[in-house]
């Protein structure tokens, strides 16, 4: 009785936080009141309460379920004989990931154009832990990449890697408010190959 009434708390969280991510999209982050994503989620503003303290906890939630699979899922192979091959592959990787997850691309447009990253959520403005993880990570790459004599000279991996990360947030922002026949969707991936060609030796 005890594990069904979790795996039902579980469920039930679960629906909350997917309740949540259809209003924050609909009215934005500061329009949005935790009495209508309780009644979004066909539960009461106690049962919101019970799993989240607070709008920024429950915003918090989202952002983690869909950010830390994404960056789980983008890799790059640390036996890889090719691993500037291997950066561009995690970038297109990206853009496969807005096209086929719905719920992680909608939570990046939250992420981009919903919220005000003020007062509560002014911290929330800053690199997570997963995106400077995922930093070093491109270092590392590009760092094999020097090695193996694929960079163009001079090759500081560190400031390749930045610029990369800065590409890569650039290209997220403009694909998302791109509609689907704009050149920030339609030519997304010729623009990460220049991006990776003018890198390579």
């Amino acid at each position: 009785m005890v594990r069904k009434t979790k795996e039902e708390a579980g469920v039930t969280r679960c629906h909350i936080i997917e309740a949540a991510r259809r209003v924050f999209l609909e009215c934005g982050v500061g329009r949005t009141s935790l009495e209508k994503i309780a009644a979004a989620a066909g539960v009461t503003r106690g049962a919101v309460y019970w799993h989240f303290k607070n709008k920024t906890e429950l915003f918090f939630a989202m952002r983690e379920e869909a950010v830390l699979p994404f960056l789980d899922r983008v890799v790059f192979d640390s036996a890889d004989d090719d691993p500037l091959g291997g950066i561009e592959r995690a970038i297109h990787e990206i853009i496969r990931i807005l096209i086929d997850q719905p719920r992680t691309r909608e939570t990046f447009d939250i992420l981009t154009f919903k919220c005000e990253y003020v007062d509560e959520f002014s911290p929330m403005v800053a690199c997570t832990e997963g995106q400077l993880d995922f930093l070093d990570r491109l270092t590392d790459a590009y760092g094999r990449a020097r090695e193996r004599g694929q960079l163009r000279l001079p090759a500081d991996p560190q400031a390749l890697a930045y610029d990369t990360f800065l590409f890569i947030g650039g290209l997220i922002r403009h694909w998302l408010a791109a509609t689907a026949d704009q050149p920030f969707r339609v030519d997304a991936e010729a623009f990460i190959r220049t991006h990776i060609a003018l890198r390579r030796a």
